[in-house]
């Protein structure tokens, strides 16, 4: 089993950065990827962002194309979201999770609250 935690997360005001890392322990050579989620009130939770845990290769939604950043250091078993430009619209609980395989993403964090103030 892999297990993860996130941290970084707070308020921040429009147009600010954060950086989220999410430590992941247990077994995880297994991890094929890393995704970072978020999900606002009233709101489906969507993926922002993707990364190959060994390949690198990454996914971003286009709604923060240009703005944040996925990244991960294999020697520490961490990745990372780096965000800037903040937007109100950005507010949600931002979750990572670790998938075995490319199918679902079955490994979740506690989750870590974003707030951008206007």
């Amino acid at each position: 089993q892999v297990q993860l935690v996130e941290s970084g997360g707070g308020l921040v005001q429009a147009g600010g950065s954060l950086r989220l890392s999410c430590a992941a322990s247990g077994r995880t050579f297994s991890i094929y990827s890393m995704g970072w989620f978020r999900q606002a009130p009233g709101k489906q939770r969507e993926l922002v962002a993707g990364i190959s845990w060994n390949g690198g290769n990454t996914y971003y939604a286009d709604s923060v194309k240009g703005r944040f950043t996925i990244s991960r250091d294999n020697a520490k078993d961490t990745g990372y979201l780096q965000m800037n430009s903040l937007k109100p619209e950005d507010t949600a609980v931002y979750y990572c999770a670790a998938r075995s395989s490319r199918y679902e993403y079955d490994t979740w964090g506690q989750g870590t609250q974003v707030t951008v103030s206007s």
